[in-house]
């Protein structure tokens, strides 16, 4: 996926990507949001309104982690939107999330363990 830009302030930007969106073939809720630097890490709810949305029947619902990486040009703030199936290379997202959706890519879960691992590790004194 590319880029999307337009004409707002980055803080608007991350209202616009958190509010509830209803797609023709599914709704979408923000249940859990965390920035870290310009990655903006989201757990998404989706609930099916129709056949075959992640694989739900109309009316089931699940959950995936969302990627948004948040970058600014000018008076445009723009995002590039990943999800955790794509094995974003973003390991920051927070622990948490991980129990709060299905695990989609397991070497994706594995980087993001490992990296809280490092930055938790005592740091050697020079």
């Amino acid at each position: 996926m590319g880029w999307y830009f337009s004409r707002q302030t980055r803080a608007q930007l991350i209202q616009e990507l958190i509010q509830p969106q209803e797609g023709e073939r599914a709704h979408y809720h923000v249940i859990a949001h965390a920035l870290r630097g310009n990655v903006m890490w989201s757990v998404v709810r989706i609930t099916a309104k129709e056949t075959d949305i992640f694989g739900l029947d109309v009316g089931e619902s699940t959950a995936f982690i969302r990627c948004d990486l948040l970058q600014g040009s000018g008076d445009d703030w723009g995002y590039k939107p990943l999800e955790e199936a794509m094995h974003p290379y973003y390991y920051s997202c927070p622990l948490r999330y991980l129990d709060m959706a299905p695990e989609q890519c397991r070497e994706w879960r594995d980087g993001v363990r490992a990296y809280h691992a490092r930055r938790r590790a005592p740091r050697p004194m020079a």
